[in-house]
């Protein structure tokens, strides 16, 4: 027994990426999102999960996270930075390859004055207000821009886990009297726009969180995380357990210390409110989530286990998530680089 284990099941993740593609129709290319080391399941065995699984373009954050995935990937598939093209990754761009979304007036003229002739897309501001060229921007440069011959254009919705949200369609629009007539594929939606429909998908979608099961897509569950039992102690009625004595045994109880906290992504707010899983048996979180570990009550449970479940088929990580107070995306991101990752499926 060592340290805690994440099992990343990638036949799941691809299964998800299949099932988002046959949402859209066949001339709808399906791109993967992998930034953030792959939502944290780690860029490297997901992305090439996902390559064999068909995935031919590829987008990440930065012109750095393009470069190691260039390094995973070979030469071959596409990988666009949203980030655009910053200063100083000019020579990165161009020797790995890279096909930056231009999102400024700044960033366009950086680019076509460094690379002239390289790859590039373009990112619309339809109303998020994040990154993009706002319409007076667009209308300005558009000419030159096309000109010059992008890969794409795209925007990116602000309310696309709201199906209902006005803000949807008003985006809808906004992108369309922008994009029109112009002889470039287009694209608008990540995994909540797939689920908004066709109207949404134009040539390319660009799914991200539905990789991984999670919200707003309900998909396959890719995670197991178990964490292995370090000690068990004997509470008496009244003694307290952990930091600012926030809990007191009622009765005589049987305490286990697992190797986990919010050093490994596993929120300080999850203190006294959520369950590990020993096989179908529940065991509640006891006292305050610390930095490395947590404290769990096993009394119930006929022996002490070598580790308990924190995430796995009884409790997700939107269901974690949840409890903590936030969203998938922030839980998945921020699972720890201590936890010994295992990989299952997909040639693992």
């Amino acid at each position: 027994m060592g340290s805690a284990i994440l099992s990343i099941d990638l036949e799941a993740i691809t299964a998800n990426w299949r099932a988002l593609d046959a949402m859209s129709a066949p001339d709808c290319q399906t791109a993967a999102v992998v930034k953030a080391n792959a939502y944290g399941s780690g860029i490297t065995r997901t992305a090439r999960a996902l390559a064999q699984a068909g995935a031919r373009r590829f987008f990440v954050a930065t012109s750095e996270e393009g470069a190691t995935l260039r390094t995973v990937l070979g030469a071959g598939p596409q990988i666009n930075i949203l980030g655009g093209h910053m200063a100083g990754d000019a020579e990165m761009i161009r020797d790995r390859q890279l096909t930056p979304m231009l999102n400024s007036i700044e960033q366009i003229m950086r680019h076509l004055e460094a690379l002239p002739g390289h790859a590039f897309g373009v990112q619309l501001d339809t109303g998020m207000n994040r990154l993009g060229l706002e319409p007076a921007e667009w209308q300005a440069v558009a000419e030159l821009v096309l000109q010059a011959g992008p890969e794409l254009v795209m925007s990116h919705l602000a309310c696309a886990d709201e199906p209902d949200h006005p803000m949807n369609e008003a985006q809808l629009a906004t992108f369309l009297a922008m994009t029109d007539g112009i002889e470039v594929p287009r694209s608008l939606s990540a995994t909540g726009g797939i689920l908004l429909g066709p109207a949404y998908h134009f040539d390319l979608t660009r799914p991200g969180i539905g990789l991984h099961g999670a919200a707003p897509f309900h998909g396959h569950n890719p995670y197991h995380l178990a964490l292995p039992v370090i000690q068990t102690r004997l509470v008496a009625a009244g003694e307290p357990v952990g930091y600012s004595n926030t809990w007191h045994a009622p009765e005589d109880r049987i305490i286990a210390t697992v190797l986990s906290g919010y050093a490994d992504g596993l929120h300080r707010k999850l203190s006294g409110k959520v369950r590990l899983w020993h096989g179908d048996t529940p065991c509640p979180v006891v006292g305050r989530v610390s930095m490395d570990l947590i404290t769990v009550d096993v009394t119930h449970l006929p022996e002490v286990p070598d580790y308990l479940d924190m995430i796995g088929p009884h409790q997700t990580v939107d269901q974690l998530a949840e409890t903590a107070g936030t969203i998938g995306y922030e839980l998945l991101t921020q699972l720890g680089a201590r936890y010994n990752r295992q990989y299952h499926g997909a040639r693992a």
